[in-house]
């Protein structure tokens, strides 16, 4: 079900090919037995498509066409065999590239920390040489059963300096055909009479060294019943059992693709950390989303900044998987707190600010417990151990901790931070060069106010 991808997870170029593969065969039995057996006959004949000259794969935005297959032939006649992959990044057009006639000209970033993917299309010759015949009409009338769906091809692998194109289209062919090999298990295995799910691909980004790892599940089946899948792939990659790695929500998002829903993801990953003597820095795990003020319509300056560092916590558990609620909206959030009995009904829809005993009872309400502490060595051990974002709030304001950079022998520490009073656009640059994401000492805190943090633990599951 799981197939690893050797390389690296931080360097490289990512060739990622999707495309349709059409299912087509016709079921003239109901004999379960049977009905498997000419369904694997017709995938062993897309694998045999992948093998065959026909196939053609392009580089999205580009007029680079290649088949592999047939002595390694490509367009343009620049592109040979020996060519560095990395080199298909110059083809690459933008839009404005595009209408001026011009190739992108990408300069290679050899230090830099994230990979840089190449879309390609597969799509297959729909002509083949050879003589002219006439065609030979014939009419059966039977009963039977004809399978016809669409197989969403998705295949990923890692490439270094050193690879060339025949070496890294080699191994995607090696890839496709696995793929195929995994989507026939996935759909014998879930077949109910003559009906089927189609498989879904999905990719993971698992520790080093195991890298990005592609998954088939049967669309359509929720990620409750797919607990004994989990369970085999954490068995299979060695992996702990307390953490959500395999769940959908958890899927490998690309470099090269935005999100939907318009929040920035992980602003601090851009920051520089703090040097200190002996000191070591503990950071968030994972995914979460940047709330702030005057986001979703909502005008909140002034009063909402506990809300939306409640908003960025939610949204880390549900982008690990933990939970498949939405962020709750300003309103939903009151309306939690009426209903676990912290607030009176005519709370909701007011503009009452909240602090972190109410993001706790909130926790509590929609996801799960959480507790306070306060000091450098609990908050690295919280992000060692539980890796959630900290909510802290005091006086009037309520902040995100992502991070602490604390040194054990000098005490010496500084806090990472993500304002929620941001009331600007989605601009990573203004938000990291401003400090409304950034690192701070703890001269950033009123002295003479009392803070509550709280510190939500998250479920031990797969």
């Amino acid at each position: 079900m799981g197939v690893p991808d050797s390389q690296s997870s931080d360097t490289g170029i990512i060739l990622r090919v999707r495309g349709p593969l059409e299912l087509k065969c016709q079921l003239d039995t109901t004999d379960a037995l049977l009905m498997q057996k000419v369904i694997s006959g017709t995938f062993e004949t897309l694998r045999a498509q992948v093998k065959s000259e026909s196939l053609v794969l392009t580089v999205c935005d580009s007029p680079v066409f290649i088949w592999p297959n047939r002595g390694f032939h490509a367009t343009p006649v620049e592109i040979t065999p020996n060519t560095p992959c990395e080199d298909l990044q110059q083809w690459i057009q933008t839009d404005e590239q595009e209408s001026s006639g011009k190739r992108s000209g990408k300069k290679k970033n050899k230090k830099s920390s994230t990979a840089t993917a190449i879309n390609l299309h597969l799509m297959m010759e729909v002509t083949t040489k050879g003589p002219l015949s006439a065609p030979i009409l014939s009419r059966t009338v039977q009963k039977s059963h004809f399978l016809s769906t669409t197989l969403p091809m998705d295949c990923v692998i890692r490439t270094t300096s050193k690879d060339t194109i025949k070496d890294a289209f080699e191994r995607l062919l090696e890839a496709l055909t696995d793929q195929l090999c995994k989507m026939e298990k996935v759909m014998l295995q879930h077949m109910k009479g003559t009906t089927v799910l189609v498989p879904e691909p999905l990719h993971f980004l698992l520790p080093e060294p195991k890298g990005l790892v592609t998954v088939v599940y049967p669309a359509g089946v929720p990620d409750s019943q797919l607990e004994t899948q989990r369970r085999e792939l954490h068995q299979q990659f060695e992996l702990p059992d307390d953490w959500p790695y395999f769940r959908r929500a958890n899927a490998y998002h690309f470099p090269n693709e935005p999100y939907k829903d318009g929040y920035l993801r992980n602003p601090h990953l851009v920051l520089t950390h703090p040097s200190l003597d002996t000191g070591k820095v503990y950071l968030v795990q994972g995914i979460y989303s940047y709330h702030h003020y005057m986001q979703d319509h909502m005008d909140d300056n002034g009063w909402g900044c506990a809300y939306r560092s409640l908003q960025t916590i939610c949204s880390w558990f549900q982008q690990q998987g933990y939970t498949e609620r939405p962020v709750p909206t300003h309103k939903e959030i009151q309306q939690a707190l009426v209903d676990v009995g912290d607030k009176q009904g005519s709370f909701v829809g007011s503009r009452q600010w909240i602090g972190s005993i109410e993001v706790q009872a909130v926790l509590n309400q929609l996801l799960e417990g959480s507790e306070l502490g306060s000091k450098g060595r609990e908050l690295a051990n919280h992000f060692l151990t539980e890796g959630t974002p900290i909510m802290i709030g005091g006086g009037v304001l309520a902040h995100t901790i992502l991070g602490v950079a604390w040194s054990e022998t000098t005490g010496q520490i500084r806090y990472l931070i993500l304002d929620p009073h941001y009331t600007g656009a989605e601009d990573l640059q203004v938000i990291t060069d401003k400090g409304w994401c950034g690192w701070k000492g703890p001269d950033f805190w009123d002295q003479t106010a009392y803070y509550n943090l709280c510190l939500p633990q998250r479920p031990k599951v797969i």
